[in-house]
């Protein structure tokens, strides 16, 4: 697995759109970890997680995931509802690899 920073500009972005789903972990007033997800209004998305490779292996990664779940779920309450909907006319879960494209140059 490659680690890496967010790209430049990535926080910047984030920053103004949904801000609420882009979280740090601090420790000691040093971020340690974060974790920068997404809502379209149909589904969310976990873009980035990092946690500082020396901070690894204490939860602070589960605890971000965990959060960023949580705010996710609150977006999309009506979620369990469709579902049930849809599998009620028949439909079921693919497995299926989602892609994407960054729209974005930088």
């Amino acid at each position: 697995m490659e680690i890496r920073p967010f790209e430049a500009g990535d926080e910047a972005r984030k920053l103004r759109v949904q801000r609420e789903l882009f979280l740090v972990g601090r420790q000691s007033g040093r971020v340690v970890a974060a974790v920068m997800a997404g809502y379209d209004g149909h589904r969310g998305s976990v873009n980035y997680l990092a946690v500082d490779p020396q901070y690894r292996r204490r939860g602070y990664g589960a605890m971000l995931m965990r959060r960023i779940e949580e705010l996710l779920a609150a977006r999309d309450s009506a979620n369990a509802d469709v579902l049930a909907f849809y599998q009620r006319l028949g439909y079921a879960a693919d497995d299926v690899v989602a892609l994407g494209k960054r729209l974005i140059p930088d």
